[in-house]
């Protein structure tokens, strides 16, 4: 092995520990926060708030989303839930919007790697596209009638298990659940952060991405908003790569749209919108989307073209052993949760030699606020016993001699996902 490919190695790994120890106790934070969040905030009461026209609703489901930590994959069977409890089309769409955006956990990540000026503009800019995209919708939309034939599920607690008492909820949602949703993209964007900083030069981005006049700005913002759109990307794994993106030299306006763009849409999140919402919802979904990121990142540059990267330090929570105790601790977290799908498919295979069995192949589950949802409606089914969800084969195990199969299609299909076939063992 060359000196320079070990020293870029070093580099890279060097990087990608130094932002995590930086991010770590904030990011473990949030996570206990978003435990609690999930305990206390009712989804049935959300619900009751959201079903009549106006902008109203369509405020309370902005606010609502800014704080739940939900990624732009896993709104999608909250947001269906919300409407076919009756919540407004407007109302859902602003949901949709603002909630993948940000979170508990992102908005301290967010101030740990970017400092106070981002950490904050981030959910406000969240927020008021939520709104945005929901009074567009409330103009564009007139027929307003709820999808038929698909029934609601758990009182729309999608982003929670219902086992156990409140504090073991809470901590298997902060320390299990949460982590195994975002520890896979975290994990590559901490490593992408690292990449950039070791293979960019310096400055790179800066004759191209960076800021200084509107319309520098505008081809940036434009460039952001191409690679934001179709790929995945949670709220938080965003947050070290634009941190690196920034440090050579893409504007902070620029970096800002790849924040709001890259959570809140992916090709996957359009096309379930396209088909559960409607085209004229879409289109206001992803425009509004667009112009508000693109309006956040011109009010950044002007607020703060210079942001200091390195200002995380004068607020850190410690000297550098503490981040490496808190990397640590993160790290084993991560790593029991993202051994979770291995055992939930343990578990099926298990159920599947046990009594009648209801196998069902299920398209469009990509996280496991996807397979609490679908296991959530498998078990309301009537004459359903057990039921398990193997997020990896895409594939739910159900036993109960009286369940019936149209009846569980009809609840899995009402959150947007696809049964694509459905095999009746012994």
């Amino acid at each position: 092995m060359s000196d320079a490919l070990v020293e870029g190695t070093a580099v890279v790994v060097s990087g990608f520990w130094a932002t995590l120890a930086q991010m770590a106790p904030y990011l473990l934070l949030g996570f206990l926060v978003a435990g609690a969040l999930s305990v206390v905030v009712s989804p049935a009461v959300v619900e009751r708030h959201l079903g009549r026209r106006g902008l109203w609703p369509v405020f309370l489901a902005s606010l609502f989303g800014v704080p739940l930590p939900l990624c732009s994959c896993g709104v999608i069977p909250v947001a269906a839930s919300l409407r076919q409890s009756g919540a407004s089309r407007a109302a859902t769409a602003s949901f949709l919007i603002s909630t993948p955006q940000t979170g508990v956990d992102s908005i301290l990540a967010t101030y740990s790697l970017l400092g106070p000026v981002i950490a904050v503009l981030r959910p406000v800019a969240a927020f008021v596209s939520g709104i945005v995209g929901g009074a567009v919708v409330e103009l564009v939309e007139k027929d307003d009638s709820r999808p038929a034939g698909a029934a609601t599920t758990c009182d729309g607690a999608c982003w929670r298990h219902a086992e156990g008492g409140a504090l073991v909820r809470m901590a298997r949602y902060a320390f299990y659940t949460l982590p195994g949703d975002i520890g896979r993209p975290l994990l590559v964007g901490l490593a992408v952060a690292g990449l950039i900083g070791a293979a960019v030069p310096e400055s790179f981005f800066a004759e191209y991405l960076g800021g200084g006049s509107v319309g520098r700005d505008l081809v940036a913002m434009l460039v952001m908003l191409i690679i934001g759109l179709p790929v995945y990307v949670c709220a938080t794994a965003s947050i070290p790569v634009a941190a690196a993106l920034m440090a050579k030299g893409v504007s902070p306006g620029a970096a800002l749209v790849f924040l709001m763009t890259g959570p809140a849409t992916n090709a996957a999140t359009i096309a379930t919108v396209w088909k559960t919402m409607g085209r004229r919802t879409t289109a206001a979904y992803l425009a509004t989307v667009a112009a508000c990121a693109f309006g956040a990142g011109l009010v950044l540059n002007r607020i703060d073209p210079k942001v200091p990267l390195g200002s995380v330090h004068e607020h850190a929570m410690s000297g550098d052993w503490l981040g490496t105790v808190f990397a640590i601790v993160l790290l084993a977290v991560l790593a029991v949760a993202l051994a979770g799908p291995r055992l939930a498919r343990r578990r099926a295979a298990a159920l599947d030699g046990e009594g009648a069995m209801t196998t069902l192949a299920i398209e469009g589950m990509t996280c496991s606020h996807c397979a609490a949802s679908v296991r959530a409606a498998l078990l309301a089914c009537k004459g359903v016993e057990e039921a398990e969800v193997d997020l990896g084969r895409g594939v739910a195990v159900v036993k109960g001699e009286a369940a019936d199969p149209a009846e569980m299609r009809g609840r899995i299909e009402g959150l947007g996902y696809k049964v694509k076939d459905t095999c009746a063992g012994r």
